[in-house]
C-alpha cells in the first residue's frame, strides 16, 4: 500500500464534494473512513464515522458553521456512524438513512470486518428511492443490501456521483458474513449498479473509483470465479469452511483469514439457497 493520505484534513473532491479521512486505519478498513460532506451553502454529511474527538474536530472545521440538512449513513457499522449521535448533537441535523435492524443472530465472527454500532438509532429511514436534498442538492438513497441488510448507497443527482459505502470500494470487494450479509443480496445489487451510468463512485474506503462500471463487471467476475471454485473443490470431496479457505486463498494475510472464511461461507448458503449443496456434521457438498 502507498503512502496513507493525511487524516482530518478536508479535500475537494469535485464542487459539490468533500471527503475528510478518519484516522481508524487496520487491515479491515484500509486507510480509514471517508466523510463525504455534500453541498455549497447547506450540507449533507455522509457516513461521519468513528466517534473519535479529532475526526469530529476536523469535521467541525470542514462544515464551517454551515447547515447541515442531515446526516445520512449507508449502514451502521462502527466504523461508519457511531460520530453521527456526537455531530448531530452538534448540530440539530437528523441522521437519516441505513435501517437499524440487523438480521438473524450475530454469532461468533459474524460481524468479523466491523461489528454493529448497537446504539444506532436513525430519526429517519430512507428506503430506495427516498430523497434528501439542500441548496444545489440531492441524494437519492439506493438500496445495496449484501454487506449487510440494510446498505445503501447515496446517488447525487446534479453530478452523477454515487457515494457506494462499502458495498463498492476503491481498494478491496467487500465482506459478506452472514447472517446480516448475504451473498445473492450481494450479487444483484451489484447488478443494479452495472444497470447504471453513474460517472464515479465515493465509497467508503479507499480511492474514488473512476470506472465505475468496469470495476463492478470485475467483481461480478470475481465472485463467479470463486463460486467456481467451491464448486469444483466440492465435486471432489467435501470440504469445511476451513478447508475451502485454506485451498482457495493461498498466501492470504493472517488477519484475513476470518473474513475470507464468512465469504466462503456466504457462498455456501448462497448454493444451499439454490439447492446446489448442503453441509453435514460440519462439511459441505455438492447435491
Amino acid at each position: 500500500m502507498a503512502k496513507p493520505p493525511p487524516t482530518g484534513l478536508a479535500v475537494p473532491l469535485e464542487p459539490l464534494v468533500t471527503r475528510v479521512l478518519a484516522p481508524n486505519a487496520s487491515a479491515y478498513t484500509y486507510t480509514g473512513t471517508q466523510t463525504h460532506i455534500v453541498g455549497r451553502d447547506d450540507i449533507a454529511v455522509i457516513d461521519p464515522g468513528p466517534d473519535d474527538a479529532a475526526h469530529l474536530a476536523a469535521l467541525r472545521v470542514a462544515i464551517a458553521g454551515r447547515p447541515v440538512r442531515a446526516i445520512l449513513i449507508t449502514h451502521h457499522h462502527r466504523d461508519h456512524s457511531p460520530a453521527a449521535r456526537t455531530l448531530a448533537a452538534a448540530t440539530g441535523a437528523p441522521i437519516v438513512g441505513a435501517a437499524a435492524t440487523v438480521r438473524g443472530e450475530a454469532g461468533e465472527g459474524a460481524a468479523v470486518d466491523a461489528a454493529f454500532d448497537r446504539d444506532y438509532a436513525p430519526d429517519r429511514v430512507l428506503a430506495d428511492g427516498d430523497s434528501v436534498s439542500g441548496s444545489g442538492w440531492t441524494l437519492t438513497a439506493l438500496a445495496t443490501p449484501g454487506h449487510t441488510s440494510q446498505h445503501l448507497a447515496y446517488a447525487l443527482e446534479e453530478s452523477g456521483a454515487l457515494f457506494s459505502g462499502d458495498h463498492v470500494m476503491g481498494w478491496a470487494t467487500s465482506v459478506i458474513s452472514p447472517p446480516d450479509g448475504a451473498m445473492g443480496e450481494y450479487l444483484a445489487s451489484l447488478e443494479t449498479l452495472l444497470a447504471r451510468d453513474d460517472r464515479v463512485y465515493y465509497p467508503g474506503h479507499g480511492e474514488a473509483v473512476e470506472r465505475p462500471q468496469r470495476l463492478v463487471r470485475g467483481m461480478l467476475g470475481h465472485r463467479r470465479q470463486r463460486e467456481g471454485q467451491i464448486v469444483r473443490l466440492l465435486t471432489a470431496a467435501p470440504h469445511t469452511v476451513a478447508a475451502l479457505v485454506e485451498r482457495m486463498y493461498v498466501g492470504l494475510d493472517p488477519r484475513l483469514a476470518g473474513a475470507a472464511a464468512r465469504s466462503v461461507l456466504a457462498h455456501l448458503i448462497d448454493l444451499e439457497r439454490r439447492g446446489a449443496a448442503t453441509q453435514e456434521e460440519g462439511a459441505w457438498r455438492i447435491i
